[in-house]
């Protein structure tokens, strides 16, 4: 977490910490907190204020943009989604398909970009929801979300457009008009703030059921208790990751390609699955033929390098990816690939100890 984060959420942490939804003074102030940080972060989104609902992560958030219209309208028969989606998407649209709704899976190419003819073939006016995320988590592949909600626009005007934007929001700015949709997922702990504070951007207008029903919190979307300071938190972040922007793509990009380049000099079969092109600045996905991944995770980890199989939210290094099936690896080959992500503290020293510890690593497993 950037250190500034903290420093506007201690406030609310500690001595401010109201109620939003009371009456008294304590409260009044975390009240004000908590919309000045709604209106900081429209206004980075390019997005209205009503239109900001605060969630506890990216999770919370995927799944209300995919059951909450869904479940407000009985007409709609479903959703699609991408066949690399996080696993909150791809979970949420496995929930509703055990509820009786239909839940499309869309194929991706070998960079992992969902296939337009197949979306346009698909999206009908009994679809409720096309999510496609904006940057994969295991791989950094950018997808054309303007063009796939172009293809959207066409087939009908009622069909939402979703994206989660998790992963892309800390390297490319992200405003909803621009990408034309209906419903954005982000969360902090991706670019510097707080773990368990994100929002849904949800447009004017959109109908959502919402997933927690109680004190009517969130213009009715979103019941419970607001967490002051992570609404803060989150607020900081969005504006220091934007203003961090430019530097974290040429310095953090040129790190990853240094990592890449030091990787493949000391093992010269290794297969980068991260696309050569359209790709986030801060992500490498590796496969190390003949090695596998979880044990070459324990080894990194041991010698001090945090590395991973695919998505942080699996549990347990054996797990297949699947991102890398759907982009027609095999299991085997998935098994052999791993992950290795930049962040914004990143320093050139980390990035050559790393590598030479990774084709140290994986010429002893050899």
């Amino acid at each position: 977490m950037r250190p500034e984060v903290w420093e506007a959420m201690e406030p609310y942490a500690i001595d401010a910490f109201g109620n939003s939804s009371g009456v008294h003074g304590v409260s009044r102030r975390a009240k004000n907190a908590l919309e000045e940080s709604r209106e900081r972060i429209a206004a980075v989104l390019g997005a209205e204020p009503k239109e900001i609902v605060f969630t506890s992560g990216g999770t919370e958030s995927d799944n209300l943009a995919l059951k909450g219209p869904v479940l407000s309208d009985t007409a709609k028969t479903g959703v699609l989604v991408g066949a690399t989606e996080h696993e909150a998407v791809l979970e949420a649209a496995d929930f509703l398909r055990r509820c009786g709704r239909d839940a499309g899976v869309l194929g991706v190419d070998s960079d992992g970009r969902v296939s337009q003819d197949e979306l346009a073939a698909a999206v009908d006016t009994h679809t409720a929801v096309v999510s496609v995320m904006l940057a994969n988590n295991e791989t950094g592949s950018v997808g054309d979300v303007a063009a796939i909600a172009s293809i959207v626009r066409e087939a009908s005007t009622d069909v939402l457009v979703h994206t989660d934007a998790v992963q892309a929001f800390g390297f490319m700015k992200v405003d909803v008009g621009a990408l034309d949709v209906d419903l954005l997922s982000l969360t902090g702990h991706k670019f510097g703030g707080p773990k368990g504070a994100g929002l849904l951007f949800v447009r004017q207008g959109t109908l959502l059921e919402p997933l927690l029903h109680g004190g009517g919190q969130e213009l009715g979307r979103r019941s419970g208790t607001h967490d002051v300071a992570g609404a803060v938190g989150l607020a900081t972040a969005m504006e220091l990751a934007s203003s961090d922007r430019d530097r974290f793509v040429s310095e953090i990009g040129r790190l990853r390609d240094r990592l890449e380049a030091k990787v493949l000099a000391g093992v010269p079969d290794a297969v980068v699955n991260t696309p050569e092109t359209g790709r986030s600045p801060h992500h490498l996905n590796v496969r190390f033929p003949e090695v596998r991944n979880e044990t070459l995770l324990l080894r990194l980890d041991r010698a001090g390098v945090a590395a991973s199989a695919g998505s942080a939210c699996q549990s347990g290094a054996a797990t297949v990816s699947h991102v890398l099936e759907a982009m027609g690896l095999t299991a085997d080959e998935a098994r052999e690939s791993v992950r290795f992500s930049l962040g914004w503290t990143t320093t050139s020293e980390d990035v050559e100890v790393a590598g030479d510890v990774i084709v140290e690593l994986v010429g002893e497993l050899r």
